[in-house]
């Protein structure tokens, strides 16, 4: 069998048009400081993998959204809606105990947020 040519998820990269207030929301979303922090990018280590801020990228919506485990979705959920957050899909149980959410941030980036027993990192 041929090794696969992906290696798994590395980065995710967000607009961040004012990085500044994007930086100090995200610390306080994700309640860890950056690993990374220059004019011209944030970058965060969540978990091992990177979400990344990026002052230069243009916020386009579309077809792709990436999904950030988390071990409880309703107080996880909550936590970025106490922030300033808003809803972009409700919280839906899509079976075997998988729980998904998406929500969209104070500089209109989609979210999305999964609790998966089956999955643990």
């Amino acid at each position: 069998m041929a090794a696969s040519n992906f290696l798994g998820l590395r980065t995710v990269i967000y607009a961040a048009p004012n990085l500044g207030e994007t930086k100090e929301w995200y610390t306080k979303a994700l309640g860890i400081e950056p690993y990374f922090d220059q004019p011209f990018y944030v970058g965060f280590n969540v978990g091992g993998f990177e979400l990344g801020l990026d002052p230069n990228l243009p916020l386009v919506e579309g077809s792709t959204l990436t999904y950030w485990g988390v071990p409880d979705i309703e107080a996880g959920v909550q936590h970025i809606l106490d922030l300033g957050a808003t809803s972009h899909s409700a919280i839906q149980d899509v079976g075997d105990g998988i729980k998904v959410a998406a929500i969209r941030d104070p500089f209109g980036n989609v979210v999305g947020l999964i609790e998966n027993p089956h999955v643990s990192l």
